[in-house]
Order: C-alpha cells, then sequence, then structure tokens
C-alpha cells in the first residue's frame, strides 16, 4: 500500500504539471497563430487535471476546508522559508539571474498566501467579502484592488487578473 502511496504522489506529480506545460503550450501556439494546436494543448490540459484530481482523490488528499487551510499556510511556509531560499542562493551562485527572479518572486508570494490563507481560516465563520487580483508577471496576490505597480516585480496595474 505504501508503494502504491508513493505512484499516487508521483502521478499526481505528473499530471499536475503536464496541465500547467499545456497550458504554456497553448498559450505560445495562440500566440503563433496555431488555434488548432492551441486548442488540442487546452483539452490535454483539462484531460490532465481530470487525471491530478482522480489521483488526489485515492491518495484522500483533500479534507475539511479548516484542514485544507492549514495545509496551505503550512506548504506555503515551507515554500518561503525553506525550499526557496537555497533555490535563490544556488541560481545567484550559478550565475542564472532569470531563475534568480523566479524563485525570488515566487518566495516573497508565497509568504503572502501563507497570510492570506491564515488570515481566512481565522476568519472563516466570518461573511468574508474579498476579491483576489493576481499579477500575471510575478503571482502577487492583492486583496480588494489591483495596485498601481506590482510591488514585487513592478507590473502595471493591467497586468493583475481579477479572481472571483
Amino acid at each position: 500500500m505504501a508503494k502504491t502511496l508513493d505512484h499516487l504522489k508521483e502521478a499526481f506529480a505528473g499530471e499536475s504539471q503536464a496541465n500547467r506545460t499545456y497550458l504554456a503550450f497553448s498559450k505560445k501556439a495562440d500566440e503563433e497563430g496555431y488555434p488548432q494546436a492551441a486548442r488540442l494543448f487546452r483539452a490535454a490540459a483539462e484531460a490532465e487535471t481530470v487525471h491530478a484530481l482522480a489521483h488526489l482523490d485515492a491518495m484522500k488528499g483533500v479534507k475539511s476546508t479548516k484542514e485544507n487551510l492549514q495545509e496551505a499556510i503550512n506548504g506555503e511556509t515551507l515554500e518561503f522559508t525553506n525550499m526557496y531560499p537555497g533555490m535563490i542562493k544556488r541560481a545567484e551562485k550559478e550565475g542564472h539571474e532569470e531563475a534568480k527572479t523566479s524563485f525570488d518572486n515566487a518566495n516573497r508570494v508565497e509568504a503572502i498566501h501563507a497570510g492570506l490563507y491564515k488570515k481566512v481560516l481565522d476568519n472563516i465563520d466570518k461573511d468574508m467579502k474579498i476579491v483576489y487580483y493576481v499579477c500575471q508577471g510575478c503571482g502577487n496576490t492583492i486583496e480588494n484592488e489591483a495596485p498601481d505597480l506590482c510591488p514585487i516585480c513592478g507590473a502595471p496595474k493591467k497586468m493583475f487578473k481579477k479572481i472571483d
């Protein structure tokens, strides 16, 4: 049973990664004027999501909302305290500026995410009406109104996507 759980985790990660990769491929195909390829990439990405969710379900990976919020807090905190700092140092040491910037942006945003999850968990029984805006440049997540410039990457307000 333990090996099957390892396989489910591996398959979940692979299917999740394929979903994101195919969405990036779709965007590129659209930019290059290949709508049929873009549609196929989006369809395959959706199928990979179906697979990933089935694997997550088989792992019993979704619990109560309160437990899921706490798990999200723990995961985001692990990323910005342990995972990304080492990656940033390594990228810097190897002179890979694009990777360093990518890791640094993600690191800063993960700390924000942990705080946002904690806020919702602490107020779970209150009628909160917060709208979120996500910077398409760095992933920064802002409550209620997009800023004129992203405080993390400097992207203009138009780069923020409203999430209802």
